[in-house]
């Protein structure tokens, strides 16, 4: 039985890691920001910890983190899934949008893997997923600092990877394309359909299969993979 950390887990990808974890018998909990319900409901149906924090202030993401690893008595899997999107002109974006997407997407990450390692190396093991985007690996236009949010998740993968490898600790990140989530909700029928047209499954990916290969990564059958960023985006061209 694994001692998981999912933060973003009360919806969309977050929500999915959870019941996949929780579905082969781990112990996990998640965190949230502000949609009590949701949280409520995903623990009723897992058996999951909830625990409410704003993870876009680096401290609180820290003492999230650790109050988490204090419920579990340590803590194997951290997948920092917490993140916002917004669609805006680069030219039009406030400094309070820009701050709160990076803080959200980026820091938060950074933050919440710091705590996690910190366990980790006392136990010279541990797994860390960071949830990046296929905008990450191609830039979005109206999606600019998104973008460049998910694209800094790559290399503090790839650096982090190199760092943690001694303690036996694997950091990965999965770069989803466009899933059927509440984030894309939003999107208009014919944009959505733009989408699945340049996706070569010609469809939308489905929360539970970026929670699939989420796991793969936490599992022995990847022992040997670290530093990796996968795409899970149906061939999006």
């Amino acid at each position: 039985m694994r001692k998981v950390i999912i933060t973003g887990g009360s919806r969309g990808i977050g929500a999915a890691c959870v019941e996949k974890f929780c579905a082969l018998g781990d112990k996990v909990v998640f965190i949230y920001k502000q949609d009590d319900e949701a949280a409520r409901k995903i623990t009723e149906k897992t058996n999951s910890i909830h625990l409410k924090y704003d993870l876009a202030c680096y401290n609180i993401a820290c003492d999230a983190v650790n109050e988490a690893i204090s419920i579990l008595g340590g803590v194997d899997v951290l997948v920092n899934c917490a993140g916002i999107a917004g669609i805006r002109l680069f030219c039009d974006e406030t400094e309070e949008e820009y701050r709160k997407m990076i803080d959200t997407n980026l820091t938060s990450a950074i933050a919440a893997s710091k705590a996690a390692a910190k366990a980790m190396i006392a136990s010279k093991s541990g797994c860390i997923v960071n949830i990046g985007s296929v905008w990450g690996a191609r830039g979005a236009s109206c999606e600019v600092t998104y973008s460049a949010s998910k694209s800094a998740l790559r290399g503090f993968t790839q650096a982090l990877a190199k760092e943690l490898g001694p303690s036996g600790i694997r950091v990965n990140c999965v770069e989803p394309g466009v899933i059927d989530t509440d984030m894309n909700a939003g999107l208009d029928k014919d944009t959505k359909k733009e989408l699945a047209d340049g996706t070569a499954l010609c469809r939308l990916g489905r929360p539970a299969e970026i929670a699939a290969a989420v796991e793969f990564l936490c599992s022995d059958s990847a022992s040997f993979i670290t530093g990796a960023i996968l795409p899970v985006d149906g061939g999006f061209i």
